[in-house]
């Protein structure tokens, strides 16, 4: 039986997992914040284009999935400049905010690798129950949060080794060379 959930209700995924971190030196950060048709250990499996109507929606209205420290809506550390589905899953790429305490705090905490997980908070749109939780058909996605426990042990930050992190810096100097001459 599949329902609709028409409450703003905000849920949240927690759960320990252990794993490396990865981060580039100037604070950008990417993973993977959610898998399809992985269980989580609430029981829920998210269903690939689950995201889909979401982010069409936000961008349309020029708004952005903030990124949180905890899930905590007063504790904004940094901004996802990239966010997309794809055949794996959610990924995000953005950047800590080390002029923010908060973030500064964060950035601190990963490089020491004491902190590594992502976590989304979203809104059920279209759910489907099964015997162990829910199959997620349509998710309203709110933010992503560095979290100590995901809810999804996959959902982390990535490694990056040194070529990916010399293109990602190739790339954006570019974007800045592109923004200038416009």
């Amino acid at each position: 039986m599949i329902y609709v959930d028409n409450l703003n209700v905000l849920e949240t995924k927690f759960c320990r997992f252990d794993g490396d971190i990865g981060l580039t030196d100037d604070s950008v950060i990417s993973g993977y914040a959610s898998l399809f048709n992985i269980e989580d250990n609430a029981g829920d499996v998210v269903q690939k284009g689950a995201y889909g109507a979401s982010l069409a929606r936000l961008s349309k209205a020029g708004g952005k999935v903030k990124m949180l420290w905890q899930h905590d809506p007063m504790q904004p550390i940094g901004v996802w400049d990239e966010i997309r589905e794809d055949d794996k899953g959610l990924f995000v790429k953005g950047r800590l905010l080390p002029e923010v305490q908060a973030g500064r705090e964060a950035l601190v905490l990963l490089q020491a690798g004491a902190i590594d997980g992502l976590s989304i908070g979203y809104r059920t749109v279209r759910a489907e129950k099964t015997t162990k939780g829910r199959l997620l058909h349509e998710i309203e996605l709110w933010e992503v949060s560095m979290v100590t426990f995901p809810m999804l042990p996959e959902a982390r930050v990535e490694p990056m080794d040194d070529e990916a992190a010399l293109a990602q810096s190739l790339a954006e100097t570019f974007r800045q060379a592109r923004d200038l001459l416009a």
